[in-house]
């Protein structure tokens, strides 16, 4: 088995981190789930209130990688042409020029991504699970690598359309920064009390260096009782009286990739038992439904897998 750590990944993926603490102060978790779903080729939906970092965070990411950043303002009466683009008709020759759309980018920042209608919010499904986009019947491939980050308001409902489970299912791994503490809040104004951190920071690593990282992570081992593990998991969620919808295969896949790359990161080329159990309450939540009469009780969809993982046997 070839060992990429002597490629130094792990070191680099460090180094990653530690440019976005720069900038987004006192969320180290965080930053290490946005980076493993970056070495996972996977998009990163944010729910969060307003004025958190999301944006800044992108930004961020986007430029410690060298990478072409684009951003769409999604609104009602965004049309799935504004994010794809589209034909230009030029009177001089009759010809058709193809203007390409914001996706077509290295990191799109989807902000506010339940604000635009179902119609609008679909034209993002293909390039999420197969990296291209189909324009007027013909398909084109995205720029590598690809990364889709979605935010969108927990709090707000006027005006918004609930995200489709089709969309939810596509997106590698929630996140939520929250508000930060008294002390990290007082960083934060200090910390641009001359210059906004983002002008300070430059990349740390290439996006030919993020290519090849995800074809690495694909490398990484999985032994078949971790898999089985992953699968059982998977299956609860399916079970489970207080859920409507449980998690599809597409979810377990994700897992599966998740945890690759948390190894991957981690310096190792085998996965861990405990690599699924960090990365469960980060993949699985937000592909499940409440049935009304859970929704009612309180309960949350990331305790109802916490609870899955405390009554699964871990295989040793």
């Amino acid at each position: 088995m070839t060992n990429d750590r002597s490629e130094g990944w792990d070191g680099r993926l460090a180094d990653l981190r530690k440019n976005l603490e720069t900038v987004i102060y006192g969320k180290s978790q965080s930053i290490e789930v946005l980076t493993i779903a970056l070495a996972a080729g996977g998009s990163v939906l944010i729910e969060d209130v307003p004025g958190v970092g999301k944006t800044t965070l992108a930004k961020a990411l986007a430029k410690s990688i060298d990478a072409e950043f684009k951003r769409i303002q999604f609104t009602p009466d965004l049309l799935p042409a504004d994010i794809l683009g589209s034909s230009i008709y030029s009177p001089v020759d009759g010809s058709f020029t193809f203007r390409a759309g914001p996706i077509f980018s290295n990191v799109l920042l989807a902000d506010e991504i339940n604000r635009a209608s179902p119609r609008t919010q679909s034209a993002l499904l293909e390039a999420m699970n197969e990296q291209q986009a189909t324009i007027e019947g013909k398909r084109r491939p995205l720029p590598a690598p690809f990364m889709v980050l979605a935010t969108q308001n927990p709090v707000e409902s006027h005006g918004t359309y609930p995200l489709p489970e089709a969309q939810l299912d596509r997106f590698l791994v929630q996140l939520d920064l929250g508000y930060p503490g008294p002390d990290v809040e007082q960083a934060i104004l200090h910390g641009q009390a001359r210059a906004h951190p983002l002008e300070k920071i430059s990349a740390v690593i290439s996006k030919a260096d993020v290519v090849a990282m995800q074809r690495a992570v694909y490398r990484t081992h999985l032994d078949k009782s971790v898999s089985a593990y992953i699968v059982e998991i998977v299956r609860r969620t399916r079970e489970d009286p207080r859920l409507k919808l449980g998690a599809s295969p597409r979810g377990s896949l994700m897992l599966f990739r998740a945890a690759q790359a948390a190894a991957f990161s981690g310096g190792r080329d085998y996965v861990l038992p405990d690599d699924v159990q960090r990365l469960a309450p980060r993949v699985l939540p937000h592909r499940l439904m409440l049935t009304p009469k859970a929704g009612y009780s309180g309960v949350t969809k990331t305790q109802i897998v916490r609870e899955i993982l405390s009554e699964v046997k871990v295989p040793t």
